[in-house]
């Protein structure tokens, strides 16, 4: 079997081509699903002449879609994505992607959901660290402290209306308890794509929270990463903004999600 490896020649290599088009489809993302030639040969440093091939071949075979200059994944790759997420238990998805967190931020990686009411952790990579917060699969926590909770709430305004309706009861001094605040916060939330929170449910505390979306931008839950405020202080959760949303994007996208618009 011979394979053009988008140099021009054919050759017995078909996973070497493979490898190069999985770069060329790695280079989109929820956050740019249009590129141009160019940046696609920015992202993915392949020669610009096999680029060009390759994106030809490509659109020719329905795997990327082309507008004028800009090139966006194929509507037949979505064909392939559903049958691929179909039935699939989402915390065998999530699993991996905590413990990726967990080793590259040394803290734990949850993953949260709304459950009547509460934030319930159904997923976890625990921190190797002996000082360390409290964290377990089935733990249930209040949806108005904590950045999983604003995560939760953002998405969803009618859950945010059942919970600024009733008391929003003090866990630490820095527990929001005022509608008026939370609201803000939770309005905040939605158009940074993120939440940080401080010693909200626990002093000494911190945590980051991204949301996940399913196919119908329905929210699917909020991943997290938590910790000693000594060992993250509000700058360290903000150099790992990048790496948490870019986690959340990358299991919408497994589970052919969206965001929504």
């Amino acid at each position: 079997m011979s394979v053009d490896d988008g140099s021009g020649s054919s050759r017995r290599t078909p996973l070497l081509v493979l490898g190069k088009i999985t770069e060329i489809l790695d280079a989109f993302s929820l956050a740019r699903p249009a590129l141009t030639l160019g940046e696609i040969q920015q992202a993915t440093g392949l020669p610009t002449s096999t680029v060009q091939r390759l994106v030809t071949n490509m659109v020719a075979q329905g795997l990327l879609d082309r507008a004028g200059d800009r090139i966006r994944i194929g509507v037949r790759m979505a064909y392939w994505a559903a049958p691929a997420v179909k039935g699939v238990d989402v915390l065998t998805i999530v699993n991996p992607v905590l413990r990726e967190i967990r080793d590259a931020t040394g803290e734990t990686a949850c993953f949260f959901r709304e459950e009547q009411g509460f934030r319930v952790c159904v997923a976890v990579a625990e921190t190797r660290h002996a000082l360390r917060r409290d964290m377990y699969v089935g733990k249930i926590l209040p949806l108005h402290a904590g950045s999983a909770g604003r995560v939760l709430l953002a998405w969803n305004a009618e859950l945010t209306e059942t919970v600024l309706a009733r008391p929003l009861e003090p866990i630490t001094g820095t527990t929001v308890t005022s509608a008026e605040r939370l609201r803000e916060l939770v309005r905040q939330t939605r158009a940074d794509g993120f939440a940080i929170t401080i010693a909200e449910r626990e002093d000494g505390s911190s945590g980051l929270s991204a949301p996940v979306f399913d196919s119908a931008t329905e929210l699917v839950g909020a991943l997290s990463i938590s910790g000693p405020t000594l060992r993250m202080p509000l700058a360290v959760c903000e150099g790992w903004v990048d790496l948490l949303v870019g986690s959340a994007e990358k299991l919408t996208r497994t589970l052919g999600g969206r965001y929504p618009s």
